[in-house]
Protein backbone atom coordinates (compact mmCIF):
# COMPACT_ATOMS: atom_id res chain seq x y z
CA UNK A 1 0.00 0.00 0.00
CA UNK A 2 2.75 2.40 1.01
CA UNK A 3 4.75 1.64 -2.15
CA UNK A 4 1.95 3.17 -4.25
CA UNK A 5 2.86 6.58 -2.87
CA UNK A 6 6.51 6.23 -1.85
CA UNK A 7 8.83 4.91 -4.55
CA UNK A 8 12.38 3.59 -4.30
CA UNK A 9 13.95 7.01 -4.90
CA UNK A 10 11.64 8.46 -2.24
CA UNK A 11 12.87 5.95 0.34
CA UNK A 12 16.43 6.84 -0.62
CA UNK A 13 15.84 10.55 0.04
CA UNK A 14 13.88 9.90 3.26
CA UNK A 15 16.70 7.74 4.64
CA UNK A 16 19.22 10.42 3.67
CA UNK A 17 17.13 13.19 5.24
CA UNK A 18 16.32 11.49 8.56
CA UNK A 19 19.74 9.88 8.87
CA UNK A 20 21.51 13.22 8.39
CA UNK A 21 19.06 14.97 10.72
CA UNK A 22 19.51 12.57 13.65
CA UNK A 23 23.27 12.32 13.12
CA UNK A 24 23.48 16.13 13.22
CA UNK A 25 21.46 16.13 16.44
CA UNK A 26 23.99 13.78 18.04
CA UNK A 27 26.87 16.05 16.96
CA UNK A 28 25.08 19.13 18.31
CA UNK A 29 24.37 17.33 21.60
CA UNK A 30 28.06 16.67 22.15
CA UNK A 31 29.06 20.22 21.19
CA UNK A 32 26.49 22.03 23.37
CA UNK A 33 27.28 19.83 26.38
CA UNK A 34 31.02 20.52 26.02
CA UNK A 35 30.44 24.28 25.78
CA UNK A 36 27.93 24.27 28.65
CA UNK A 37 30.23 22.30 30.97
CA UNK A 38 33.05 24.77 30.34
CA UNK A 39 30.69 27.68 31.08
CA UNK A 40 28.89 26.23 34.12
CA UNK A 41 31.78 24.40 35.80
CA UNK A 42 32.44 27.27 38.24
CA UNK A 43 28.74 27.33 39.22
CA UNK A 44 28.73 23.56 39.79
CA UNK A 45 31.75 23.82 42.06
CA UNK A 46 30.62 26.99 43.83
CA UNK A 47 27.21 25.58 44.81
CA UNK A 48 28.53 22.02 45.35
CA UNK A 49 26.20 20.37 42.85
CA UNK A 50 26.32 16.54 43.11
CA UNK A 51 27.67 14.78 40.00
CA UNK A 52 24.62 12.48 39.85
CA UNK A 53 22.27 15.49 39.71
CA UNK A 54 24.42 17.23 37.09
CA UNK A 55 24.18 14.20 34.81
CA UNK A 56 20.74 12.75 35.51
CA UNK A 57 18.84 15.94 36.37
CA UNK A 58 20.47 18.95 34.73
CA UNK A 59 21.71 17.44 31.48
CA UNK A 60 18.70 15.09 31.25
CA UNK A 61 16.65 18.29 30.95
CA UNK A 62 19.24 20.49 29.26
CA UNK A 63 19.87 18.33 26.17
CA UNK A 64 16.17 17.89 25.12
CA UNK A 65 15.50 21.61 25.73
CA UNK A 66 18.32 22.88 23.55
CA UNK A 67 17.92 20.25 20.85
CA UNK A 68 14.26 21.26 20.64
CA UNK A 69 15.23 24.95 20.55
CA UNK A 70 17.90 24.37 17.88
CA UNK A 71 15.88 21.85 15.83
CA UNK A 72 15.13 24.44 13.08
CA UNK A 73 18.87 25.07 12.74
CA UNK A 74 19.66 21.34 12.77
CA UNK A 75 16.88 20.57 10.30
CA UNK A 76 17.96 23.28 7.86
CA UNK A 77 21.62 22.28 7.99
CA UNK A 78 20.73 18.60 7.49
CA UNK A 79 18.55 19.32 4.43
CA UNK A 80 21.12 21.59 2.81
CA UNK A 81 24.03 19.26 3.56
CA UNK A 82 22.68 16.08 2.01
CA UNK A 83 20.79 17.84 -0.83
CA UNK A 84 23.86 19.87 -1.83
CA UNK A 85 25.90 16.67 -1.69
CA UNK A 86 23.37 14.94 -3.97
CA UNK A 87 23.56 17.89 -6.39
CA UNK A 88 27.36 17.89 -6.27
CA UNK A 89 27.42 14.16 -7.12
CA UNK A 90 24.99 14.79 -9.99
CA UNK A 91 22.20 12.70 -8.47
CA UNK A 92 19.43 15.30 -8.80
CA UNK A 93 19.83 16.04 -12.52
CA UNK A 94 19.04 12.44 -13.65
CA UNK A 95 15.95 12.41 -11.41
CA UNK A 96 14.58 15.60 -12.98
CA UNK A 97 15.63 14.56 -16.50
CA UNK A 98 13.81 11.25 -16.00
CA UNK A 99 10.49 13.05 -16.08
CA UNK A 100 10.07 13.75 -12.37
CA UNK A 101 8.79 17.25 -11.75
CA UNK A 102 10.45 19.38 -9.09
CA UNK A 103 7.23 19.38 -7.05
CA UNK A 104 7.21 15.57 -7.14
CA UNK A 105 10.89 15.62 -6.16
CA UNK A 106 9.86 17.54 -3.00
CA UNK A 107 7.42 14.80 -1.93
CA UNK A 108 9.90 12.64 0.10
CA UNK A 109 11.27 15.79 1.71
CA UNK A 110 7.86 16.73 3.04
CA UNK A 111 7.16 13.16 4.18
CA UNK A 112 10.35 13.43 6.25
CA UNK A 113 9.34 16.92 7.38
CA UNK A 114 6.01 15.58 8.61
CA UNK A 115 7.79 12.90 10.65
CA UNK A 116 10.03 15.55 12.24
CA UNK A 117 7.04 17.86 12.75
CA UNK A 118 5.07 15.13 14.53
CA UNK A 119 7.99 14.13 16.77
CA UNK A 120 8.71 17.78 17.64
CA UNK A 121 5.04 18.47 18.40
CA UNK A 122 4.80 15.46 20.72
CA UNK A 123 7.99 16.54 22.49
CA UNK A 124 6.74 20.14 22.81
CA UNK A 125 3.39 19.16 24.29
CA UNK A 126 4.26 16.20 26.51
CA UNK A 127 7.99 15.58 27.03
CA UNK A 128 9.81 18.93 27.02
CA UNK A 129 7.75 20.34 29.96
CA UNK A 130 8.78 17.31 32.06
CA UNK A 131 12.47 17.55 31.15
CA UNK A 132 12.34 21.33 31.63
CA UNK A 133 11.17 20.73 35.20
CA UNK A 134 14.35 18.77 35.87
CA UNK A 135 16.55 21.47 34.35
CA UNK A 136 14.76 24.38 36.02
CA UNK A 137 14.78 22.80 39.49
CA UNK A 138 18.52 22.29 39.17
CA UNK A 139 19.19 25.79 37.80
CA UNK A 140 17.18 27.51 40.50
CA UNK A 141 19.08 25.62 43.20
CA UNK A 142 22.64 25.27 41.92
CA UNK A 143 23.17 27.84 39.12
CA UNK A 144 20.95 30.88 39.75
CA UNK A 145 19.70 30.57 43.33
CA UNK A 146 17.95 33.62 44.72
CA UNK A 147 19.14 34.58 48.19
CA UNK A 148 16.28 37.08 48.49
CA UNK A 149 13.28 35.09 47.29
CA UNK A 150 10.58 37.48 48.51
CA UNK A 151 7.79 38.91 46.38
CA UNK A 152 6.56 42.32 47.50
CA UNK A 153 3.19 44.07 47.30
CA UNK A 154 1.09 41.47 45.49
CA UNK A 155 -2.45 42.43 44.46
CA UNK A 156 -4.54 39.68 42.90
CA UNK A 157 -8.15 39.20 41.83
CA UNK A 158 -9.29 35.62 42.43
CA UNK A 159 -12.77 35.85 40.93
CA UNK A 160 -15.36 38.46 40.05
CA UNK A 161 -15.93 39.48 43.68
CA UNK A 162 -12.78 38.42 45.57
CA UNK A 163 -9.45 40.23 45.92
CA UNK A 164 -6.34 39.50 47.98
CA UNK A 165 -3.27 41.50 48.94
CA UNK A 166 0.02 40.31 50.46
CA UNK A 167 2.63 42.87 51.40
CA UNK A 168 5.55 40.42 51.47
CA UNK A 169 5.69 36.73 50.52
CA UNK A 170 8.72 34.59 51.41
CA UNK A 171 9.00 31.87 48.76
CA UNK A 172 11.54 29.89 50.79
CA UNK A 173 9.35 29.65 53.91
CA UNK A 174 6.00 29.78 52.03
CA UNK A 175 4.81 32.51 54.38
CA UNK A 176 3.07 35.77 53.52
CA UNK A 177 2.95 38.85 55.74
CA UNK A 178 0.26 41.54 56.07
CA UNK A 179 -2.47 39.58 54.28
CA UNK A 180 -5.94 40.87 53.40
CA UNK A 181 -8.92 39.22 51.68
CA UNK A 182 -11.81 41.35 50.44
CA UNK A 183 -15.16 40.05 49.20
CA UNK A 184 -17.61 42.29 47.34
CA UNK A 185 -21.24 42.06 46.33
CA UNK A 186 -21.53 44.33 43.35
CA UNK A 187 -19.74 47.52 44.40
CA UNK A 188 -20.25 46.94 48.13
CA UNK A 189 -17.69 45.41 50.45
CA UNK A 190 -19.36 42.61 52.46
CA UNK A 191 -16.39 40.97 54.16
CA UNK A 192 -12.76 41.81 54.85
CA UNK A 193 -10.27 39.40 56.43
CA UNK A 194 -6.89 40.61 57.63
CA UNK A 195 -4.02 38.60 59.09
CA UNK A 196 -0.46 39.18 60.22
CA UNK A 197 0.66 36.01 58.45
CA UNK A 198 -0.65 33.49 55.95
CA UNK A 199 1.17 30.14 55.99
CA UNK A 200 1.09 27.31 53.42
CA UNK A 201 0.63 23.82 54.92
CA UNK A 202 2.42 21.56 52.42
CA UNK A 203 0.93 18.38 53.93
CA UNK A 204 -2.72 19.44 53.84
CA UNK A 205 -2.11 21.76 50.88
CA UNK A 206 -4.11 24.47 52.60
CA UNK A 207 -3.52 28.03 53.79
CA UNK A 208 -3.67 29.03 57.46
CA UNK A 209 -4.12 32.53 58.82
CA UNK A 210 -2.32 33.60 61.97
CA UNK A 211 -3.46 36.50 64.19
CA UNK A 212 -6.44 37.37 62.07
CA UNK A 213 -9.57 39.52 62.13
CA UNK A 214 -12.75 39.17 60.07
CA UNK A 215 -15.02 42.15 59.48
CA UNK A 216 -18.47 41.41 58.05
CA UNK A 217 -20.74 44.15 56.72
CA UNK A 218 -24.49 43.72 56.21
CA UNK A 219 -26.00 47.05 55.22
CA UNK A 220 -25.65 49.15 58.39
CA UNK A 221 -24.69 46.23 60.62
CA UNK A 222 -21.08 45.23 61.17
CA UNK A 223 -19.44 42.46 63.15
CA UNK A 224 -15.80 41.74 64.03
CA UNK A 225 -14.23 38.37 64.77
CA UNK A 226 -10.70 37.83 66.07
CA UNK A 227 -8.59 34.71 66.36
CA UNK A 228 -5.10 33.23 66.43
CA UNK A 229 -5.32 30.57 63.72
CA UNK A 230 -7.78 29.74 60.97
CA UNK A 231 -7.84 27.77 57.74
CA UNK A 232 -8.82 29.69 54.61
CA UNK A 233 -9.76 28.32 51.20
CA UNK A 234 -8.49 30.50 48.36
CA UNK A 235 -7.60 29.55 44.80
CA UNK A 236 -3.91 30.43 45.13
CA UNK A 237 -0.77 28.29 45.42
CA UNK A 238 2.79 29.24 46.46
CA UNK A 239 3.88 28.85 42.84
CA UNK A 240 1.77 31.94 42.06
CA UNK A 241 4.31 34.00 44.00
CA UNK A 242 7.44 32.53 42.37
CA UNK A 243 10.05 35.08 41.33
CA UNK A 244 11.75 32.79 38.81
CA UNK A 245 10.67 33.64 35.26
CA UNK A 246 11.40 30.18 33.82
CA UNK A 247 8.74 28.18 35.66
CA UNK A 248 6.19 28.44 32.82
CA UNK A 249 8.43 26.36 30.53
CA UNK A 250 7.94 23.43 32.92
CA UNK A 251 4.13 23.55 32.91
CA UNK A 252 2.25 20.90 30.98
CA UNK A 253 -0.58 22.01 28.70
CA UNK A 254 -3.26 21.44 31.33
CA UNK A 255 -1.40 23.57 33.88
CA UNK A 256 -0.68 26.22 31.26
CA UNK A 257 -4.31 26.48 30.15
CA UNK A 258 -5.47 26.64 33.79
CA UNK A 259 -2.97 29.40 34.53
CA UNK A 260 -4.11 31.37 31.48
CA UNK A 261 -7.75 31.17 32.61
CA UNK A 262 -6.73 32.31 36.09
CA UNK A 263 -4.66 35.16 34.66
CA UNK A 264 -7.67 36.47 32.73
CA UNK A 265 -9.21 37.23 36.12
CA UNK A 266 -6.13 38.05 38.19
CA UNK A 267 -4.36 40.35 35.75
CA UNK A 268 -0.91 40.00 37.33
CA UNK A 269 0.89 40.95 34.10
CA UNK A 270 2.11 37.57 32.87
CA UNK A 271 -0.55 36.84 30.23
CA UNK A 272 1.83 37.50 27.30
CA UNK A 273 4.43 35.10 28.73
CA UNK A 274 1.83 32.36 29.22
CA UNK A 275 0.29 32.76 25.77
CA UNK A 276 3.69 32.84 24.06
CA UNK A 277 4.65 29.63 25.82
CA UNK A 278 1.39 27.98 24.74
CA UNK A 279 1.34 29.12 21.11
CA UNK A 280 5.00 28.42 20.37
CA UNK A 281 4.54 24.77 21.37
CA UNK A 282 2.06 24.36 18.52
CA UNK A 283 3.47 26.76 15.92
CA UNK A 284 7.26 26.36 16.02
CA UNK A 285 7.22 22.68 14.88
CA UNK A 286 5.84 24.01 11.56
CA UNK A 287 9.38 25.25 10.87
CA UNK A 288 10.21 21.72 9.67
CA UNK A 289 8.11 22.38 6.52
CA UNK A 290 9.22 25.98 6.02
CA UNK A 291 12.95 25.34 6.36
CA UNK A 292 12.79 22.15 4.31
CA UNK A 293 11.24 24.10 1.43
CA UNK A 294 13.97 26.73 1.70
CA UNK A 295 16.75 24.17 2.08
CA UNK A 296 15.83 22.09 -0.98
CA UNK A 297 15.25 25.14 -3.17
CA UNK A 298 18.56 26.64 -2.10
CA UNK A 299 20.81 23.59 -2.42
CA UNK A 300 19.39 21.54 -5.31
CA UNK A 301 21.52 23.38 -7.88
CA UNK A 302 25.04 22.13 -8.52
CA UNK A 303 27.48 24.98 -7.94
CA UNK A 304 31.20 25.40 -8.41
CA UNK A 305 33.08 24.81 -5.19
CA UNK A 306 30.92 21.96 -3.86
CA UNK A 307 28.61 22.16 -0.87
CA UNK A 308 30.47 24.91 1.01
CA UNK A 309 28.49 27.87 -0.35
CA UNK A 310 24.98 26.39 0.13
CA UNK A 311 25.96 25.18 3.60
CA UNK A 312 27.27 28.62 4.55
CA UNK A 313 24.10 30.34 3.33
CA UNK A 314 22.00 27.74 5.12
CA UNK A 315 23.76 28.31 8.46
CA UNK A 316 23.32 32.08 8.06
CA UNK A 317 19.59 31.76 7.28
CA UNK A 318 18.94 29.29 10.09
CA UNK A 319 20.57 31.62 12.62
CA UNK A 320 18.51 34.45 11.13
CA UNK A 321 15.38 32.35 11.71
CA UNK A 322 16.25 31.85 15.38
CA UNK A 323 17.03 35.57 15.64
CA UNK A 324 13.59 36.41 14.22
CA UNK A 325 12.02 34.18 16.89
CA UNK A 326 13.81 36.14 19.62
CA UNK A 327 12.90 39.52 18.08
CA UNK A 328 9.22 38.65 17.70
CA UNK A 329 9.15 37.32 21.28
CA UNK A 330 10.61 40.56 22.65
CA UNK A 331 8.19 42.67 20.57
CA UNK A 332 5.33 40.70 22.12
CA UNK A 333 6.63 40.99 25.70
CA UNK A 334 7.78 44.61 25.53
CA UNK A 335 6.06 46.16 22.52
CA UNK A 336 2.46 45.00 22.80
CA UNK A 337 2.52 42.70 19.75
CA UNK A 338 -0.19 40.00 20.19
CA UNK A 339 1.47 36.66 21.06
CA UNK A 340 -0.39 34.72 18.35
CA UNK A 341 1.01 37.08 15.70
CA UNK A 342 4.49 37.02 17.24
CA UNK A 343 4.83 33.23 16.99
CA UNK A 344 3.68 33.20 13.33
CA UNK A 345 6.01 35.98 12.13
CA UNK A 346 9.19 33.85 11.65
CA UNK A 347 7.39 31.05 9.76
CA UNK A 348 5.45 33.55 7.64
CA UNK A 349 8.49 35.57 6.58
CA UNK A 350 10.67 32.54 5.90
CA UNK A 351 7.76 30.73 4.23
CA UNK A 352 7.49 33.59 1.72
CA UNK A 353 11.26 33.43 1.22
CA UNK A 354 10.97 29.67 0.71
CA UNK A 355 8.39 30.04 -2.08
CA UNK A 356 10.58 32.69 -3.72
CA UNK A 357 13.57 30.32 -3.67
CA UNK A 358 11.32 27.54 -5.00
CA UNK A 359 10.38 29.71 -7.97
CA UNK A 360 14.09 30.31 -8.67
CA UNK A 361 15.15 26.67 -8.17
CA UNK A 362 16.29 24.66 -11.26
CA UNK A 363 13.43 22.65 -12.73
Amino acid sequence: MLNRYIKLIDWYIIRKYLGTFFFTMVIFSVVIVIFDVSEKLDDFLKHEAPLSKIIFQYYAGFIPFYLNFLSPLINFIAVIFFTAKMADQTEIVPILCGGVSFNRFLWPYFVSSFIIFFITLVFNLFIIPETNQLKIDFENKYINPKSENNKMYTHMQLDKNTYIYIENFDNNQKIGYKFSLEKFKGDSLVEKTMAERIVWDSLKRKWHLETYSVRKINDLKESMTYGEKKQVDIDVKPVDFELFDNIYEAMDMKQLNTRIEQEKIRGTGIMEILQLEKYKRYVYPLSSFVLTLMGVSLSSRKVRGGIGLPLGIGIFLSFAYILFIQFSTMFSLKGGLPPIIAVFIPNTIFGILGFYLLAKAPK
